[in-house]
């Protein structure tokens, strides 16, 4: 009876379950608005066949985990009130809900009911999912309006290669195969369009797409069978993924497995020139494009970056009012890379210096340039902690499967090494630490896409790597910083030359992911700079220091040296602090100045001919090395007093005034003439920086002999001077002491 009567009980209770669920509302999710990424926007649902709104009242984390599931991601990183996606249209469909996290569908989730709201769309909200998906998640459709995204469908896509062309580095041409339930199955080509190509391409980083030779498809289509897969898909070409776009009509399956009178769907892609092989030379040795229009700095991978843009002559950023995924794009395939993955704001890749050139960047998307997008020249209320940036898909070219870091206490460091074709087999092996620095501890970092380089080392006997590799396998090592691999950089090939061995004298690194950066303000220089004749009983220290002309050991205590005095302010615009590379025990004190060297050369001062040789010059040790000032907001962490740590915080800068030792150029042998004023920060790379282009300042420079003009200053690429006899600014003239 006890048994009859819990049978009863356990059936009533599935009736009710499937009874309620029944009941439940069909619902349709989607992620819409001005998302800068394809896993996230603003959260609409879709009710009796119209799509609308969620109110922000009330929701929450678990509502978003929920709503992310039930879109196939693996849940939700965050979730965003007051239409941070921008305003949606129509009707507000939830408001107030609640969710415990449980929930299979956000239908489940109690609310006021469906379209009871007293919200307005600048409450819409809006989600960021894990962008890792659900494995073998399947979207089932409840609605019938094909409007929903593949998004929800599909696990993974890919193009896949025919067999002739399997070796090609990158991949750029194939089948697209979408993986739905673990399997792949290709798309038919009937309702097939070039914006999907376009789409496609852009996802695997190329910034267009060709024409292919169909005739060998079409004959390898008819000795295989294919397994297509149940939908045509429509693009409209702006979208970052091919999960983005909306799914077309469902395909009608035929009995032998054809989709009509169409084939498997192929594309062939346009890889950009930094990725396109060479005939001659495989592929090009670095990455120089030619002077653009739009440049990324600050980025630690090739494809991402600050967007900087140029503007008569002059290099400024972008303000990221209403900065989205569309006019990021636009940026990465002008630059020869696919679509972008991210449009990041809030100087997120460090702040720019000079002007912001554009402000409310409007983009259809198509444009060649994002010169040629609409934008709004008042740049009023925009500092440069607005300033835009990307992330760009590049094409998968395998570099990361050559190279390797062993031995090190985390996956950031280690001894470097790396996979080489020898007799015949591929075998690992330690790179010659020789002349090992920064600059090509920054490839191996891009290579391994771990950031930037924090340390080159030139020793890792501490490093146990793998006793197998301690071979050295690549020597004379040479790289400019722009690689992409290291096998891309200058070195002895097969001829190996290695006097120190391998083991414990094999190259190392350490990599992390920010970097600082490091830039002199210009116009500050311009508008300090003057002469002084100072006599050489005042100028032992500087002396002693190297300070000044060679020819000054000769003179007598009398007699006088002119200098050519300037201040300079250089600002940490990165995104990590800079720190001398020595700690406190090896700093080096200098008796006569009393004071410590945190790095003996921190900065050159040079004067050139017009042709660039160098006629005068100076340095600058970091003897003092602090916060002078900071941004509103940001507190001073460096103080030389009392012996204290030396740096540069992020947001902060360092003044050296124009009247301490050795802040001069000694030009007291120099004839009257043009010249170039030349500073340079970090010459010889002593700490990592997310950009080196930035570290050299130069001006335009006019001695008559009792005075001196500079005019034009510029930082890196900023601007090119021209030499225009009216442009010359007022003189700065001798001063006696």
């Amino acid at each position: 009876m006890a048994v009859s009567s819990a049978l009863c009980i356990f059936s009533l209770l599935a009736l009710v379950q499937a009874q309620s669920e029944s009941q439940q509302p069909k619902i349709q999710l989607r992620l819409a608005g001005d998302k800068r990424k394809h896993y996230e926007g603003r959260l609409e649902v879709s009710y009796n066949n119209e799509w609308g709104t969620i109110c922000d009242d009330d929701f929450s984390i678990e509502a978003a985990n929920v709503a992310c599931k039930e879109l196939g991601f693996l849940g939700a990183v965050a979730w965003s009130p007051s239409a941070k996606f921008g305003q949606g249209e129509g009707r507000i469909w939830l408001d107030n809900v609640h969710c415990t996290g449980r929930e299979k569908s956000l239908a489940e989730c109690p609310s006021n009911g469906f379209g009871v709201s007293d919200c307005r769309h600048s409450e819409d909200v809006g989600v960021i999912c894990n962008q890792k998906r659900i494995p073998g998640h399947r979207f089932i459709n409840t609605m019938n309006n094909n409007v929903e995204t593949l998004e929800e469908r599909v696990e993974e896509i890919r193009i896949r290669p025919i067999s002739s062309h399997l070796k090609r580095i990158p991949v750029t041409e194939g089948y697209v195969e979408i993986k739905e339930r673990g399997k792949w199955r290709q798309i038919c080509d009937e309702d097939w369009t070039p914006l999907n190509n376009r789409v496609v391409c852009g996802m695997y980083g190329f910034p267009g797409d060709k024409n292919y030779n169909n005739k060998a498809y079409k004959s390898l289509s008819m000795r295989k069978k294919k397994n297509y897969w149940g939908f045509s898909v429509n693009c409209t070409g702006n979208e970052a993924h091919l999960s983005s776009c909306r799914l077309g009509k469902p395909l009608e399956p035929k009995r032998n497995g054809t989709c009509g009178r169409g084939l498997p769907v192929v594309v062939s892609c346009v890889p950009g020139r930094a990725f396109a092989p060479s005939s001659s030379t495989g592929f090009r040795k670095a990455y120089r494009p030619e002077q653009p229009l739009v440049r990324l700095r600050g980025g630690s991978n090739i494809g991402e970056g600050r967007v900087e843009v140029l503007k008569n002559g002059v290099w400024g950023t972008v303000c990221d009012d209403n900065w989205n995924l569309r006019a990021a794009t636009v940026v990465c395939r002008e630059l020869g890379f696919g679509s972008a993955k991210e449009a990041l704001t809030g100087a997120k890749l460090g702040q720019g210096m000079g002007p912001v050139h554009m402000n409310e960047v409007e983009c259809s998307g198509f444009e060649k340039s994002l010169t040629d997008c609409y934008f709004n020249n008042d740049a009023l209320g925009c500092s440069h902690e607005e300033d835009a940036a990307v992330r760009c898909n590049i094409p998968a070219m395998g570099f990361q499967k050559r190279i390797r870091l062993s031995g090190g206490r985390n996956p950031y460091e280690g001894r470097v090494e790396v996979l080489t074709e020898k007799n015949g087999s591929l075998v690992w092996g330690t790179v010659c630490s020789e002349n090992w620095g920064i600059v090509e501890a920054m490839v191996v970092c891009r290579q391994l896409g771990l950031g930037f380089a924090s340390h080159a080392f030139q020793e890792t006997w501490y490093w146990a790597g793998d006793a197998s590799a301690d071979n050295v396998v690549m020597s004379g090592v040479r790289c400019s910083g722009t690689e992409m691999s290291l096998p891309q950089c200058l070195h002895h090939g097969k001829h190996i030359s290695c006097p120190k061995g391998g083991g414990r004298f094999a190259a190392g690194v350490s990599c992390s992911d920010t970097a600082p950066d490091l830039v002199l303000n210009a116009q500050l220089v311009e508008q300090t700079t003057y002469l002084e004749d100072r006599p050489m009983y005042a100028l032992q220290c500087a002396l002693e220091e190297n300070c000044l002309s060679s020819t000054a050991k000769k003179n007598d205590h009398s007699s006088y040296r002119r200098l050519l005095r300037f201040s300079s302010q250089i600002h940490n615009v990165g995104q990590s602090d800079f720190r001398p590379k020595l700690g406190y025990h090896a700093w080096t004190w200098h008796e006569c100045h009393r004071h410590y060297h945190s790095i003996e050369v921190f900065t050159h001062y040079d004067l050139l001919s017009l042709n660039g040789t160098k006629v005068a010059e100076g340095h600058k040790a970091s003897f003092c090395l602090e916060d002078t000032q900071c941004d509103e907001g940001i507190q001073k962490r460096y103080v030389c007093a009392n012996f204290g740590e030396q740096g540069i915080t992020v947001g902060c800068w360092d003044t050296y005034r124009h009247d301490i030792d050795c802040q001069w150029i000694d030009i007291t042998d120099i004839k009257p003439g043009d010249y170039i004023f030349q500073v340079v920060i970090n010459p010889y790379y002593d700490v990592a920086e997310s950009d080196y282009t930035n570290n050299v300042m130069k001006c335009k420079c006019r001695y008559d002999g009792y005075r001196i003009w500079t005019y034009h200053c510029h930082t890196g690429e900023d601007s090119s001077p021209k030499e225009e006899e009216n442009s010359v600014t007022h003189p700065y003239v001798v001063l006696n002491p």
